[in-house]
């Protein structure tokens, strides 16, 4: 008898690597992956020798589908993961939760309501190298923070906004949210888990250099819980793309991470401490790995629904923010 946990994957862009993933895993079973494009989602199951549908509603009615993966367009998360909970399924979505704060809290209160397991798919929260600078904040490790920052200077063509499918998807706002909500929305979260909450955003946004009807840049000054202050500042627009780098300042030094997830870390007093002396507990690789501990241990998932509301309230405080001119509170 086949005692895996059965996953379905919905949406198969970033969703093919997640389904790769639960094949990968050992007591992960991948049921069915699932797409509008059938010939993208037949390819797919037969490279996994899974089945495959075009119509989630074929997927939600298997009684050997435990775990629901939604990876489709942002603005449909908690529509698409509710459905999933009312089914009866434990659901992780991509990033972010949703774009609306109230689709995130209709989300938790689905999965609540019915005992089962919520997660928020940040993968950068899984890297050992995060892991380590996380926790080495958290122990004050450069003392009382002063400064936090994030810059993402991406680049995009107009075509990767005039393409997806269905066409055009990713420059629409009922889908999607911009250079913050979509593409920034990784980093935020870091920087909300290594500086602290945030309590207060002022923010400006626009569309500078596409034609879209989301932003494509985004400026905030941040103020969090503890006192520090902070900036975020992401673009769609800069060509090169020049990545995407967090720095931290703190009294007794700073911590810097870049996209390629390397942390660099100077201390006053420590000069030759590096992030691989921090010392953490092992913990899952990746979302397959955490919701399976979460189901057959009990285990509380790295980024549970309460934690991946948070980067949504802080990318719809800065679109606020511009929209009215004001400073927004978050406590």
């Amino acid at each position: 008898m086949n005692t895996d946990i059965g996953f379905a994957i919905i949406g198969l862009g970033m969703g093919a690597n997640r389904a790769k993933a639960v094949t990968e895993t050992p007591g992960a079973n991948l049921v069915c992956v699932c797409d509008l494009q059938e010939e993208k989602a037949k390819k797919l199951a037969q490279e996994l020798d899974c089945e495959y549908y075009t119509d989630m509603k074929n997927v939600l009615e298997r009684d050997d589908v435990d775990v629901v993966g939604v990876m489709t367009p942002s603005g449909t998360h908690a529509d698409v993961g509710i459905q999933a909970i009312e089914a009866g399924k434990h659901v992780f979505t991509t990033k972010p939760m949703d774009i609306k704060v109230e689709k995130c809290d209709a989300f938790m209160s689905a999965a609540e309501d019915a005992g089962v397991v919520l997660a928020v798919d940040f993968q950068c929260r899984y890297g050992e190298n995060n892991r380590r600078l996380h926790k080495f904040l958290s122990e004050d490790g450069l003392g009382k923070l002063i400064l936090g920052d994030l810059r993402m200077k991406w680049y995009r063509e107009q075509s990767y906004y005039d393409g997806g499918f269905p066409r055009g998807w990713k420059k629409d706002v009922q889908y999607e949210g911009g250079s913050a909500a979509n593409q920034g929305v990784h980093y935020i979260d870091l920087l909300h888990w290594f500086c602290g909450p945030v309590v207060e955003v002022y923010g400006r946004s626009g569309t500078l250099g596409h034609d879209i009807g989301t932003e494509d840049i985004s400026l905030a000054m941040l103020t969090f819980e503890n006192g520090a202050w902070g900036m975020i500042e992401t673009t769609t627009c800069s060509y090169p793309s020049l990545g995407t780098r967090i720095e931290i300042t703190g009294e007794e030094g700073t911590a810097i991470w870049d996209k390629s997830n390397e942390v660099t870390i100077e201390v006053k007093e420590n000069p030759d401490l590096g992030v691989e002396d921090i010392p953490i507990e092992a913990g899952p690789q990746n979302i397959v790995q955490d919701m399976l501990g979460a189901i057959n241990e009990g285990k509380t998932v790295a980024v549970p629904g309460e934690e991946g509301k948070k980067s949504v309230r802080i990318f719809n405080a800065i679109y606020e923010s511009s929209r009215t001119g004001k400073t927004i509170r978050l406590d």
